[in-house]
């Protein structure tokens, strides 16, 4: 009867584990969650595998193939000028600030909460860092947009129209006013995690030198792309572009010291 005693115990001691392990890992994201900077939410995207690339579309997106990554935080919106401003404010008089493009224009109180742009990767760069974080990879960066159903855009497959992204706009004298939303106007077009803005508004820099060619040698499990490089991937098209460059699967680069109109910020962090 001990033994019997011993060995029931012991089950219920496995069960009470299994049934609060998922809880301690809910309480476990939360408790990280509350520990972000400045209160810029995260959403957390679980380790797995997905499908990178595409077959349709410019070499450059080719081959598709399966990657596997860590688990992942990945910013919910991307970085607004109110939280940039807040970069520059920490930097110490008489060190360089790096100002994004037409920067003049910003008025805080009316373009807060729209995105950044016009900076460089190097600012993006040092910005995440700042905030104790870092820029993502290209892969991180795509699974987050598509999730794991290998779906066209961030939303579906649908294709895009002015409900669910901002694109295919020119480019106004004060873009910030004139081209640029609030970080979470797009409801309808929130990738499969529930982040904003993953196609259409800013493309965004990721950590990732450009290879036209990487794909066809990518490491299979988290690929940071090449060692080296000339250019710095950008991703998810702008409020600039047309509506073949929001696919999900998309890659361009810029040099990664020089500004454009259209590019802006989102970081990453490590799943402690």
């Amino acid at each position: 009867m001990r033994h019997v005693a011993v060995t029931i115990t012991l089950l219920a001691g496995l069960a009470t584990i299994s049934l609060t392990t998922p809880a301690l890992a809910e309480n476990r994201r939360a408790l990280e969650a509350e520990a972000r900077k400045y209160g810029a939410p995260m959403v957390w995207i679980k380790d797995g595998a997905f499908t990178m690339g595409s077959q349709n579309g410019l070499s450059k997106a080719q081959p598709p193939h399966e990657v596997y990554l860590n688990a992942f935080y990945i910013d919910q919106y991307e970085v607004t000028t109110a939280r940039y401003a807040k970069f520059l404010e920490s930097i110490e008089q008489g060190q360089s600030r790096p100002l994004p493009m037409s920067w003049e224009q910003v008025n805080l109180s009316d373009d807060g909460d729209r995105p950044v742009t016009g900076v460089t990767w190097t600012a993006a760069d040092a910005y995440c860092r700042w905030v104790s974080k870092r820029l993502p990879s290209e892969a991180e960066w795509e699974k987050a947009a598509r999730g794991a159903d290998g779906r066209t855009y961030p939303w579906g497959n649908e294709e895009p129209t002015f409900k669910l992204a901002n694109y295919d706009k020119p480019l106004a004298h004060n873009f910030y006013s004139d081209s640029l939303r609030p970080v979470d106007s797009y409801e309808a077009g929130k990738s499969p995690y529930g982040i904003y803005d993953m196609a259409g508004s800013v493309s965004e820099w990721v950590a990732d030198w450009y290879d036209e060619k990487y794909y066809v040698t990518s490491p299979k499990s988290n690929p940071t792309g090449p060692a080296r490089g000339q250019q710095k991937v950008l991703r998810g098209g702008s409020f600039g572009d047309p509506a073949i460059q929001l696919k999900s699967a998309s890659r361009e680069s810029y040099f990664p010291t020089d500004k454009g109109p259209y590019v802006g910020i989102r970081c990453a962090q490590d799943a402690f």
